[in-house]
């Protein structure tokens, strides 16, 4: 079961003790993280940005013993994060922000959806870290340069646009299968 009382958190930040505190950091950051992108419809990119913002301005509070029950410091940082995250939202003009709007959540359908699309990633990653650093390599290329044509891969590489295809239809099939793999276990 998941720790909800980081209590220790806020002792360590006031003893001084940055051992403990970073540990209890590194388990904290990635909950922190997911619960944005799950609950909240967070981009991954979103997600960091308000979390570490939000940390900053809570240990901030914590140094200035402004923390009234520290055994509340997890729900405290989590709706820390989802205000910061509502900001962020309200900043970059993706929805007009009022009270309504800002107490409403990822409906149950799209935080499965988020967590299915996160889990597909991370295989994907484990599917790309398996391949030799020449495959990774290529099939990277066109991961982040979707628009790429075959010529453009053929001069690139070196290859043939024959070659090119059929090693962008074979690394595609892999990481598919792969990914499948990983998916159903």
């Amino acid at each position: 079961m998941s720790r909800v009382d980081y209590s220790e958190l806020v002792e360590a930040l006031l003893r001084g003790d940055q051992r403990t505190a970073d540990r209890l950091l590194a388990e904290l950051i990635p909950r922190l993280n997911e619960y944005l992108r799950v609950v909240m419809g967070a981009t991954a990119e979103e997600s960091k940005e308000c979390v570490q913002r939000a940390l900053l301005s809570v240990v901030e509070k914590i140094m200035q013993e402004n923390i009234r029950d520290k055994k509340y410091i997890f729900s405290y940082l989590l709706t820390s994060c989802r205000h910061e995250y509502l900001h962020h939202q309200k900043y970059e003009k993706r929805f007009q922000y009022d009270d309504e709007i800002g107490d409403e959540m990822a409906e149950p359908a799209e935080q499965v959806r988020n967590l299915l699309d996160q889990e597909r990633q991370e295989a994907l990653a484990s599917c790309l870290r398996e391949l030799d650093e020449s495959s990774r390599t290529f099939i990277l290329h066109f991961i982040n340069r979707p628009d790429t044509t075959t010529r453009q891969a053929s001069s690139r590489f070196d290859l043939s646009s024959a070659n090119v295809r059929t090693k962008k239809s074979r690394l595609v099939s892999r990481l598919h299968e792969c990914c499948m793999r990983k998916l159903n276990r």
